[in-house]
């Protein structure tokens, strides 16, 4: 799927929380971990470089010291396109800590700009910086009938298979939406839509596939049913550019970055 896996830190422990999972994709797909360090100042950062390569040397991972021209998320696009079938990894905030947004500028821009599937991670500031890979077990896809959360069903497929992983169908139903309030939540007929693509796309991709059927809010019932888990991969669209002109992100993948322990391989239609 991948050649490379670009991730951006910045000195702080919050841009390396992603590292385990940058790790792990890497490993698992055969492909070359690199860091990049956006400069921001016109002159060379030693100081910035000697963390950057010891960081790097330390995951037997590919330096890059690049120069950001006052625009990092201009930056990190630059240096994703530069080597072809880069991913770029990398956290919701940096230095700055976690600010009351969903996603920091920087990713925000990188996710709406970058026309490539970007994977995102919500730092907790309570891990240390690097840590072994996270093994990851479950590739979820939350579908809601629309073409925007099926278009990434390619995706998910694709990643399950790369990782080894199963791939899990989550549909979920309000409880306003329930066409019958008589009608269990384990009905044969509410979970058909969401079982019939895992079906496929277990066929599609040779993988294992199962499906879920949630009731609830969208981001509390996803948010619920990851938990603590941290062998969880959750790939989902946004709702488009429009939608990222009145929000950081769509709805529910913002919320499901603020509430969720997932990392989230996030795409704009």
């Amino acid at each position: 799927m991948y050649e490379r896996i670009l991730v951006p830190v910045d000195g702080s422990r919050f841009s390396e929380e992603v590292l385990p999972y940058a790790q792990t994709v890497a490993r698992t797909l055969g492909a070359k971990l690199a860091l990049m360090r956006v400069q921001e100042r016109d002159s060379a950062d030693e100081e910035a470089t000697r963390q950057l390569n010891a960081l790097a040397d330390g995951l037997k991972a590919e330096a890059r010291m690049v120069a950001g021209r006052g625009n990092v998320a201009a930056a990190i696009l630059e240096e994703a396109a530069r080597v072809r079938g880069t991913l770029v990894a990398m956290t919701t905030h940096g230095r700055s800590g976690l600010a009351e947004a969903i996603l920091g500028s920087v990713a925000h821009d990188v996710v709406r700009t970058g026309h490539n599937p970007v994977l995102v991670y919500r730092p907790r500031g309570r891990q240390p910086g690097t840590q072994e890979p996270m093994q990851i077990n479950t590739v979820m896809l939350p579908i809601d009938g629309s073409g925007h959360s099926e278009w990434m069903e390619q995706q998910a497929g694709e990643w399950a298979r790369a990782l080894k992983a199963r791939l899990l169908v989550v549909q979920v139903i309000s409880s306003d939406a329930r066409p019958d309030p008589n009608v269990p939540a384990n009905d044969a007929l509410e979970s058909s839509y969401v079982r019939s693509h895992a079906v496929e796309l277990g066929r599609r991709y040779g993988i294992e596939a199962n499906w879920e059927v949630l009731h609830g809010d969208p981001v509390d019932a996803m948010a619920s049913f990851i938990g603590d888990r941290r062998d969880i991969l959750v790939v989902m669209a946004t709702r488009g550019r429009s939608a990222l002109q009145a929000a950081v992100l769509g709805s529910v993948t913002a919320g499901l970055l603020r509430e969720g322990k997932a990392p989230i391989v996030v795409r704009v239609p």
